[in-house]
């Protein structure tokens, strides 16, 4: 039988009040709130080792707080990744980030989702789909990425857009619902 832990990373209906996983987002939360309080003197020395307790492995990511995640572990990076103020990363399953990639303010990843059945999120059930992120991708101030969606490297996803669907590589796509504005190929 598996444990709630091993059914939301696989994508599976999972009881998110589960005491483990309680346990772990409040891990999380803990490291969030270190880092988001770092005093400007301290930020250079501790922010890296900060990231890499939050994520769990070694990282060149590079986050300017505030910054908030469900579980980090969950968060994949490349090479010379920037979240810029405010990001939100709900990473209940896997997301995975190239290299060179660049997030402007107030940027949300949302793997999580909720079952359209009312009972089932009454009971606590939730499940969560993937993100991938190509390299050279810059994700503008204030974007929604949804659950599922895959990102092609050297995208460009202009400020405050929603992406519902997956971007083809080297285009440039904005809006509500995102849509293609033209190809840089």
């Amino acid at each position: 039988m598996k444990t709630e832990k091993e059914k939301m990373l696989c994508g599976e209906l999972y009881d998110c009040n589960d005491p483990q996983l309680t346990r772990d987002r409040l891990r999380a939360r803990e490291l969030c709130h270190r880092l988001n309080s770092l005093s400007p003197e301290k930020y250079e020395k501790e922010h890296k080792y900060l990231i890499e307790q939050l994520l769990g492995e070694k990282s060149d990511l590079h986050i300017t707080p505030p910054f908030q995640c469900d579980y980090g572990t969950n968060i994949s990076v490349g090479e010379n990744v920037f979240f810029n103020f405010n990001c939100v990363v709900l990473d209940v399953v896997k997301i995975r980030i190239g290299d060179n990639v660049l997030f402007g303010p107030n940027v949300q990843l949302l793997t999580a989702s909720h079952p359209t059945n009312a009972q089932e999120r009454r009971n606590g059930l939730e499940f969560g789909k993937g993100i991938e992120i190509g390299d050279d991708v810059w994700v503008g101030g204030g974007v929604i990425l949804c659950p599922g969606v895959k990102i092609g490297g050297g995208a460009v996803i202009g400020a405050g857009s929603v992406v519902t669907k997956d971007v083809l590589p080297d285009s440039v796509v904005a809006g509500n619902p995102c849509r293609v504005i033209r190809n840089l190929a």
